[in-house]
């Protein structure tokens, strides 16, 4: 759920064909864009339904989200410049209820201040802002035909993160992640609907995953009977942070609720993580989900999309670099338990990962997009192979939080 964009955001000037027209408008026809059959004109409508700074010159998929349909809207500007936003049809399949949605990601917005966010983070922070719809300036989405609509901010001078390349770059998304944590670490959690029921709930993915193999009509081939084994030998672990927060151990807090890293947008000039982005999940939650989230992401250097799963591993570098750069801005909020419970955070959200991909694929390929048969199941078997790289590295992991729990 991600926009995960390689564009530049950074306003540039417009220049103008023969006809007049903005360059780009024919590139715009030329790409024949549909969201899901959404034709071209209808999304250019859509479009101008929110107050936007200018009209449409150009609108382009955006990104390779898993779950809704992106578009970059590019404007003409009054001073001559091109402006961009974030045009998104919502997922209504995966968020049921999306004004909920919208209403965290506003109350987010108020919390969050430039200012005040700047001071925390030490750096410029962006937090991606709601357009009102033109007509009602107090709405921030649009229901049109069954679906739901919303405009967003872009973030200018960044980029997301791709793949980590050194510590300073993972020093740099774990502090990213920290400095969000500690912005919205007061903000009371009865101020933010719980959006996806069970999302990050380990043991309900596991009930998930039982009824789709007695249902399934997939041929269950020998790498999805490797999945089911490997389920099968770890289920009894699927609910140790539940249990702990059951027990008062781990504290409900404001989370993000997928801050992989191409979720984290990075400053161009500076490097420095500057926002997150891709709000839709931000709830009441354990902020172990978002650190196991970060880590499984950050310290597989193949990425979650490759097919050679079997060379995945978890890069051990990379890991301690993330928690330094994350406890650097958390340890104020940061309990001892907390710090208890950091490994069982990367070995459960990588496995709980694995699960999710290999139900769906049991299911039919119904929550997360596909490009090709059995891209499901590709991915199960890389986060079940980083889990099993985190587990052989548990001993290590535990001492570079000791260390870190020490310094802090």
């Amino acid at each position: 759920m991600t926009w995960n964009s390689v564009a530049v955001f950074a306003r540039r000037p417009v220049t103008e064909t023969k006809a007049g027209s903005p360059s780009g408008a024919d590139s715009l026809a030329a790409a024949s864009l549909s969201a899901q059959g959404q034709p071209l004109d209808s999304l250019v409508a859509i479009a101008e339904a929110f107050a936007l700074p200018g009209p449409v010159i150009a609108i382009t998929p955006l990104g390779q989200g898993n779950v809704n349909d992106t578009y970059q809207v590019s404007l003409r500007a009054p001073d001559g410049q091109a402006d961009q936003l974030v045009l998104q049809r919502l997922n209504t399949q995966v968020f049921p209820q999306p004004e909920l949605v919208m209403a965290n990601i506003l109350r987010l917005a108020e919390h969050v201040q430039g200012p005040a966010a700047a001071v925390v983070a030490g750096c410029r922070w962006e937090v991606p802002r709601a357009v009102a719809l033109r007509d009602q300036p107090g709405r921030c989405w649009l229901e049109l035909e069954g679906q739901f609509w919303r405009t967003l901010t872009f973030v200018a001078g960044c980029r997301p993160g791709e793949r980590l390349e050194d510590r300073t770059q993972a020093r740099e998304l774990g502090r990213g992640l920290g400095t969000f944590h500690a912005l919205i670490s007061d903000l009371p959690v009865a101020e933010l609907a719980d959006t996806l029921e069970g999302f990050h709930i380990t043991p309900r993915y596991l009930a998930q995953f039982e009824r789709a193999l007695r249902t399934t009509t997939v041929a269950l081939t020998p790498q999805a009977a490797h999945c089911i084994a490997f389920i099968r030998d770890r289920q009894r672990f699927a609910g140790v942070l539940e249990d702990a927060k059951a027990a008062g151990l781990l504290p409900l807090r404001p989370i993000h609720g997928d801050p992989k890293l191409n979720n984290v947008m990075f400053d161009l000039a500076t490097g420095e993580a500057i926002a997150l982005i891709d709000l839709d999940t931000i709830k009441p939650g354990l902020v172990h989900y978002d650190i196991g989230d970060c880590l499984r992401s950050g310290c597989n250097r193949l990425g979650e999309e490759t097919a050679d799963w079997r060379s995945v591993h978890f890069d051990l570098e990379l890991c301690e670099a993330i928690l330094e750069g994350y406890i650097s801005q958390a340890q104020g909020f940061l309990a001892a338990a907390d710090y208890d419970y950091l490994y069982e955070a990367m070995r459960l959200i990588a496995f709980e990962l694995g699960l999710r991909f290999f139900s769906d694929h049991l299911a039919g390929n119904h929550y997360f997009k596909t490009t090709h048969l059995g891209h499901n199941l590709q991915r199960a078997l890389v986060q079940f192979r980083l889990t099993e790289s985190i587990e052989t590295q548990e001993g290590a992991i535990r001492a570079i939080v000791e260390r870190l729990r020490l310094a802090a």
